[in-house]
């Protein structure tokens, strides 16, 4: 397993989580959305969980670019010897 596809696992769930949220807060909190309440909760935890791995591929990349620049900026030799 890549680095960048254990991060998206992690990130996945934490994604997963903040969607459903939004979807849920969002169903609710609307009168005409929660009158189908019963419909819409399972197509938001649906929603969630197909559209979060997708999420979570494009942000790993930014996560682990970030630890990089820490790591160098602690340490310049170990820059030097990843161009190597």
């Amino acid at each position: 397993m890549s680095n960048r596809s254990a991060i998206s696992v992690l990130v996945s769930m934490i994604v997963s989580a903040v969607l459903f949220g939004i979807g849920a807060v969002t169903v609710l909190s609307m009168p005409a959305l929660s009158r189908h309440a019963a419909t819409l909760l399972p197509l938001v935890v649906v929603a969630s969980i197909v559209l979060s791995p997708i999420i979570a591929w494009y942000i790993a990349p930014q996560l682990r670019a970030r630890a990089l620049r820490a790591a160098s900026r602690e340490d310049p030799a170990r820059e030097t010897m990843r161009r190597l």
